[in-house]
């Protein structure tokens, strides 16, 4: 399978998360700059009304305390102060003065020490109050309200709080729904890595592009150019591969039989032996080129076919006849079920599987001894033979190309390859086990082919 390359020890960032995480910092920090702009022009338009307020408090009582103060008796200089009516909070609190400082009324709540000496009409600051002062009659008569700044704080206060609270709430709604609506845009972008992903390695065709966005298909245009370059070089290389080991056949055959053909018609004894050298080498030459043409068909061709199955115990018969009579009676042991394995698996695919599997244990086993072949009902199929262990180090090599056992093996080197490039495409991988299991020698090669449902 086609996996993506990751960076060694760091996860690559995940293109959801970066978009998620940017768009939600982004909402949030506009989010607080609003509410915060927001708070600083309540914050502005509070003041503007207290002391609207303020002032409107001050111009309505001040008519009345001159009336009430013109209207006492000329030796009436003491202060009056207001009564409680009902217990409660007095925010606003005012004193009325004459020129001199006299205080002539003030609120019952209102304190003496927090009203500054009189400096004019209009709005004062102190550092606990916010204060409006006007005259009446020349001047004679002062009145200023006070208001408390504490009053104005928790005020703006609870105004802030009532416009955060739902803000908090919102932020984590509205960054989930971002998150979705990502999650969302993205799909079809994890759509087309699962097609990637999902891939055998060998596998070049067009990967379909779905409904990518306009920013990734130009992405996947170039990716299904490559994949369609890489086709055709590796058709190319293929396909002269079975060129040339087809073309090898009949010249091979020709110089096979004029080799045969000078052993028998010489009589000098080291002629005939080169000669039997000579066609030694052309029969492993030829082995080579027949190897060549399985793998070019392992590597290229078809592996499965479309709406139809063969019972493949048919197939391991007919190979395994052939190759019976090629090796001692009784060598090869075949264990077949008694129900049919019916597979979409090709037929000759399997018998180069087959033949391959069978020949590297007769080629390799212990001379004479017997090799096993199983064949199970749920595509389960083994052989194995007797002989000394493969090392580690040499049985993970045994599949690659032109890898033998061991300096003296006999053979190519590219029947286990074949048998594993077939199993990598029909997503059977190959495995070789030396010793057998359960078994102290020997070695085995099994694998599970594709078998039809029910």
């Amino acid at each position: 399978m086609i996996m993506p390359a990751q960076p060694h020890g760091r996860r690559p960032a995940s293109l959801e998360a970066r978009i998620g995480v940017s768009v939600g910092i982004l909402l949030v920090v506009l989010w607080i700059g609003a509410a915060l702009v927001t708070a600083a022009v309540v914050r502005r338009e509070l003041d503007q009304v207290f002391d609207s307020t303020l002032q409107e408090t001050a111009e309505r009582l001040l008519p009345l305390a001159v009336v009430d103060i013109i209207g006492r008796e000329e030796d009436d200089v003491v202060t009056q102060q207001l009564g409680v009516i009902r217990a409660r909070d007095e925010y606003f609190t005012y004193i009325v003065r004459d020129d001199t400082g006299r205080i002539l009324l003030q609120s019952h709540a209102a304190d003496a020490g927090i009203f500054p000496p009189w400096d004019g009409s209009g709005f004062r600051l102190t550092g606990t109050h916010r204060l409006f002062s006007e005259a009446a009659l020349s001047g004679t008569v002062r009145i200023t309200v006070a208001e408390p700044l504490d009053h104005r704080a928790a005020i703006s206060r609870e105004i802030l709080f009532g416009l955060g609270l739902p803000l908090l709430l919102v932020l984590p709604l509205a960054v989930g729904a971002i998150v979705l609506a990502v999650r969302r845009s993205l799909a079809p972008l994890r759509r087309f890595r699962a097609r990637l992903e999902a891939r055998s390695a060998r596998d070049l065709s067009p990967v379909p592009q779905g409904d990518l966005p306009a920013e990734i298909g130009p992405l996947a245009a170039t990716l299904n150019a490559l994949l369609a370059r890489l086709q055709a070089a590796f058709e190319a290389e293929r396909s002269f591969a079975a060129n040339a080991a087809h073309e090898l056949r009949t010249p091979l055959a020709g110089a096979i039989a004029q080799a045969q053909r000078l052993q028998r018609e010489t009589p000098d004894a080291a002629a005939r032996q080169r000669a039997a050298e000579i066609e030694a080498s052309l029969k492993r030459l030829a082995r080579v080129a027949e190897r060549l043409l399985e793998l070019a068909r392992a590597e290229g061709g078809p592996l499965r076919l479309e709406g139809r199955t063969t019972d493949l115990r048919d197939v391991a018969r007919i190979v395994l006849d052939d190759l019976g009579r090629r090796a001692a009676p009784g060598q090869i042991r075949v264990t077949l079920p008694d129900q049919p394995v019916l597979s979409d698996l090709d037929p000759d695919a399997f018998g180069i599987l087959c033949r391959n599997l069978v020949e590297n244990a007769l080629r390799h086993g212990t001379d004479g001894a017997p090799v096993d072949v199983v064949l199970a009902g749920d595509g389960l199929f083994q052989v194995s033979n007797e002989g000394p262990v493969i090392p580690p180090e040499s049985l993970a090599r045994l599949a690659e190309r032109f890898e033998r056992g061991g300096a003296g093996t006999k053979g190519s080197g590219l029947g286990l390859a074949i048998v594993a490039a077939i199993a990598e495409r029909i997503s059977a991988p190959l495995r070789l086990d030396s010793p057998r299991p359960g078994q102290a020698t020997g070695f085995e090669a099994s694998l599970r082919l594709p078998v039809a449902e029910g």
